[in-house]
């Protein structure tokens, strides 16, 4: 199937081993409430049918009707619930071991179940806000690639942590084509206590990996900005990350982020995270390629 213009490649990865049994932890704590409870209740009841298939083999529960799935399953949901209305109850020695060897299981499956949902809850995770694009304009008359980040909680993020690479396509002197990383350096890449709004900046100077690129040479290159944050939830004081990618159609040449903080007659500050994502257009400055066509310059807002 092709890929959509301007969306992220699929990776196809051949040879990677077999996933096991204890992925499926991590897959149970990166995926949603809902898919994680519906997981618990259909194990649940996946082990409550195979047990009823048991007690329906070996029969010896008195009061329930003969191959009747219906009344062996809920002996199974009562032996694993620890329910024992007493209206069922085992009376051969193959049912009483079958019993026993369901309260086992319920032990560990309680125990397990608990674990994971305790697991999931007590994970922190942050509710960090990404700028929708990534600009590119001048600042103090010198060309800086500029992104915003917020959290959108109303605590604090004890010593924030940002680092942002470029990821893009290379081709040696070889002929061998390869994907590098690099890391860009920014004016400030830490935060002692992160709120609702920080504007991340690189300078594009002559030591820059980005210095004297455009946008085709972008395009060209399959430039992607990797962005990641990490630090302390102030309330939890657990480790919290997010993460974050542009490709090179969401970073606009020739814009600035729109200004969120406004100061009232009265000296009050006003933060309108409403004009989170805007951005302005700016002029441009000698030796910089923009305006260019398509660019943010040109092309409504």
């Amino acid at each position: 199937m092709a890929q959509k213009p301007g969306s992220t490649p699929e990776i196809v990865v051949l040879g990677a081993p077999r996933t096991t049994l204890r992925d499926l932890y991590h897959v149970f704590l990166r995926e949603r409430w809902s898919v994680g409870i519906l997981g618990i209740v259909g194990a649940y009841l996946a082990l409550n049918a195979l047990f009823a298939l048991a007690y329906l083999a070996v029969g010896g529960v008195t009061n329930c009707r003969p191959n009747s799935f219906f009344d062996a399953f809920c002996f199974s949901v009562q032996t694993m619930g620890t329910i024992g209305y007493g209206a069922m109850y085992p009376a051969s020695a193959a049912a009483n071991t079958v019993v026993i060897v369901e309260s086992v299981t319920s032990l560990i499956v309680t125990a397990v179940a608990t674990g994971l949902v305790f697991a999931k809850f007590s994970r922190s995770s942050a509710r960090v806000a990404f700028s929708r694009n990534a600009v590119i304009g001048p600042t103090n008359g010198v060309p800086t690639l500029m992104l915003r980040v917020g959290n959108e909680r109303g605590n604090f993020i004890l010593e924030a942590t940002i680092r942002v690479s470029i990821l893009r396509t290379e081709r040696t002197k070889e002929g061998v084509v390869f994907y590098r990383m690099v890391d860009l350096r920014l004016t400030r890449e830490r935060s002692p206590m992160m709120t609702r709004s920080w504007t991340v900046l690189h300078p594009i100077e002559p030591d820059s990996p980005l210095f004297g690129a455009t946008p085709d040479s972008m395009r060209r290159d399959e430039m992607e900005l990797v962005v990641t944050l990490v630090g302390i939830d102030d309330t939890s004081m657990q480790p919290v990350h997010a993460r974050k990618r542009y490709r090179d159609d969401e970073i606009l040449w020739g814009a600035r982020h729109a200004d969120i903080l406004a100061e009232r007659p009265d000296g009050t500050l006003v933060l309108d995270i409403r004009k989170f994502h805007d951005v302005t257009p700016t002029e441009p400055i000698d030796g910089f390629p923009y305006p260019l066509p398509g660019t943010a310059i040109d092309t409504p807002l």
